[in-house]
């Protein structure tokens, strides 16, 4: 992971990492793959026993090719952003599953969260400051992103406030 912008001496005054939800665990998964390993067999099988032996292959390929999904789904959900606010930026970090890092940096005085309803389709969380525009948590649901806008808007009001 790479660095953030912000300085040593600035203080966080929110911080939060976004991450996709996936709710099938390694456990869930062992136990959904060996039941369509037994499955896959058991046809496979019954197919060997009445004389259609090729079809035993076709069933070895489907659950290779259902391993290879939730593998690949796996690998996906290994992207996430983390959104980092000090007085002096707004910093959102967005790091791929391979590995790789890209990061925005907003003055958060002049920022401008915008969570805008489409009809039909999710919605769409994004900050905007000085011509520059950064779509952000798309891998979220709709009600998280609404909580997220929430909390980040909460969180830019009390930043812009003056300290006492």
């Amino acid at each position: 992971m790479t660095e953030l912008s912000a300085s040593p001496q600035a203080e966080t005054s929110f911080a939060a990492i976004l991450t996709p939800h996936r709710s099938l665990g390694p456990k869930g998964f062992a136990v959904l793959m060996t039941a369509v390993c037994i499955v896959s067999f058991s046809t496979g099988l019954l197919f060997y026993l009445i004389g259609a032996w090729p079809v035993v292959g076709f069933m070895g390929l489907d659950v290779a090719l259902i391993y290879i999904a939730f593998k690949l789904n796996y690998l996906a959900a290994r992207l996430y952003e983390t959104v980092d606010l000090t007085q002096a930026a707004l910093t959102v970090t967005r790091v791929e599953p391979s590995g790789k890092a890209q990061v925005w940096s907003f003055n958060p005085y002049w920022v401008r969260l915008n969570l805008e309803d489409r009809i039909g389709r999710s919605s769409e969380l994004s900050i905007a400051s000085h011509g520059k525009r950064l779509v952000f948590a798309t891998f979220l649901t709709d009600p998280e992103r609404e909580d997220f806008a929430q909390a980040l808007s909460t969180a830019l009001s009390a930043n812009k406030a003056p300290s006492v």
